[in-house]
């Protein structure tokens, strides 16, 4: 059965048990399983991706399918999936496990796709496609956030955030998160305040200094550091800057694990990564690894934290921060 995205929110769910999105939003796919279903399974959520499903088929059935008397609900989120899953699901959808939903998160699946067939073909199955944002829905959402803030903002100020998300609501969502640190205890925003915080051009940007961080070129990111006397404001938009060139570095090994190669891994992500900027991002594939990547992101949430805590020495926070992390070695 197809379904479109904001016809979910009209659904019982309590009637279907597999669903299958497919699409390049992954910014509204996450807010539709945030907000509808994982609200209804906390502590009872399991994350696969398809070769993990794959590569231990029994083990998959046994943990997804044994019941106990605690844990009879579950939320089973699968992504990364392509049509190599396709028996597998079907096998699940024959035994029609009760009390458990099924989420088969993908990208783009074509029109002949096997997998998009059944769940397409199928009754009580659901089928949703995630396409790119317009600007009328971006429009809608920075126009939501600053109602929801109390603060007017311009059609003119809108545009400008339209146009540095590039169509990605995730990028949107990144560039509004700036402009809620940057707006704590403030009562509005002007024109050049949002083109300071969505591209901080000011001597060394901010997505410079954490550049050459993560590339672990501890002399240029030193002499960034010195030459220039952040603000409190300044502090705050560096470490989401990290925070966003981070996931980002995430996101990348995940298509490395697909294509089996960084350049190809770089070339193929969307947004697309600017031409002169994929040396300093393969040089910064190549000084972290996955694991060290996801940890550094639980570090930078706790730094942020305490510079907002401690914001008259923020700066020392922040500089010790990054230029530890330049000096770390590969791994």
């Amino acid at each position: 059965m197809i379904l479109k995205s904001f016809e979910i929110t009209k659904l019982k769910l309590n009637n279907h048990n597999f669903y299958l999105f497919y699409g390049d939003n992954e910014g509204l796919k996450e807010e539709i399983i945030k907000d509808i279903f994982e609200k209804n399974y906390l502590n009872k959520i399991f994350r696969y991706e398809e070769k993990e499903v794959l590569d231990n088929k029994n083990n998959f059935f046994h943990s997804v399918l044994t019941k106990s008397f605690f844990d009879n609900e579950k939320l089973i989120i699968i992504n990364k999936v392509t049509d190599k899953i396709k028996e597998t699901i079907e096998e699940l959808i024959e035994k029609n496990p009760e009390d458990i939903k099924f989420i088969l998160n993908s990208k783009n699946l074509e029109k002949k796709s096997a997998l998009r067939k059944i769940f397409e073909k199928g009754k009580s199955i659901i089928c949703t496609p995630f396409y790119e944002d317009n600007n009328q829905t971006l429009n809608s959402i920075i126009s939501q956030f600053f109602r929801d803030k109390k603060i007017p903002i311009s059609q003119q100020l809108i545009n400008i955030l339209i146009e540095r998300s590039r169509g990605d609501r995730k990028n949107l969502s990144n560039e509004l998160a700036k402009i809620e640190s940057f707006l704590l205890n403030k009562k509005n925003i002007n024109l050049n305040q949002i083109i300071k915080l969505t591209n901080l051009a000011d001597n060394y940007s901010a997505s410079e200094l954490v550049d050459h961080s993560l590339a672990k070129n501890t002399r240029k990111t030193i002499t960034i550091l010195n030459e220039n006397n952040y603000s409190d404001e300044d502090n705050i938009i560096i470490i989401r800057t990290l925070l966003a060139k981070l996931k980002r570095l995430v996101k990348i090994y995940e298509l490395v694990d697909e294509k089996n190669n960084i350049d190809l891994a770089i070339s193929s992500f969307k947004p697309p990564i600017f031409w002169k900027d994929k040396p300093l991002v393969t040089q910064q594939m190549k000084s972290w690894g996955k694991t060290k990547l996801k940890n550094l992101i639980y570090e930078s949430n706790e730094i942020e934290f305490l510079i907002k805590k401690n914001s008259t020495v923020g700066k020392n926070i922040l500089s010790d921060f990054i230029i530890n992390n330049s000096k770390k070695a590969n791994n």
